[in-house]
């Protein structure tokens, strides 16, 4: 798994709508906080991206933009956004190869890649990675308080 300290991989994949979001263009106006959730419309997956979208007002208080990320296809991606009203990027891997890329795919095929969260900074370095597969809501929290205030 890509860790603190090491270079996150840029990419480039549609979003809910089919518009093409490159990190390295994110990256040019503040940090990035990309986190990867297993399936969209899932419970848990669900709880994640809506507390992202409750306290999204803070992420962009520190200059931070937030990306989702799943292997879910766009159409899926717009409805999970259209239930939710999640209101940022919800960008669609389907294959897998940017989850593979962050070293968060698993080993056995068809299955989801792994729950994680990745703050990006402008250099594309990794300020900060967090791993937890079960609570859902330390993603956002530890990610805001990662962002330099």
């Amino acid at each position: 798994m890509l860790q603190t300290g090491e270079t996150a991989p840029d990419f480039e994949l549609p979003d809910q709508h089919g518009e093409r979001v490159r990190l390295s263009d994110l990256l040019s106006t503040g940090p990035v906080v990309l986190f990867f959730y297993p399936a969209a419309l899932s419970p848990g997956c669900t709880r994640e991206a809506c507390h992202f979208r409750d306290i999204v007002a803070e992420f962009a208080g520190r200059g931070a933009a937030i990306l989702g990320i799943s292997g879910d296809d766009v159409r899926k991606q717009k409805q999970f956004d259209d239930r939710h009203r999640l209101g940022y990027p919800l960008l669609s891997d389907d294959g897998g190869a940017i989850a593979r890329a962050y070293g968060i795919a698993r080993r056995i095929p068809g299955l989801p890649a792994k729950r994680a969260t990745f703050v990006i900074g402008g250099d594309r370095r990794v300020l900060a990675a967090v791993h937890s597969e079960i609570n859902m809501n330390v993603h956002a929290d530890k990610a805001l308080a990662a962002l330099p205030k």
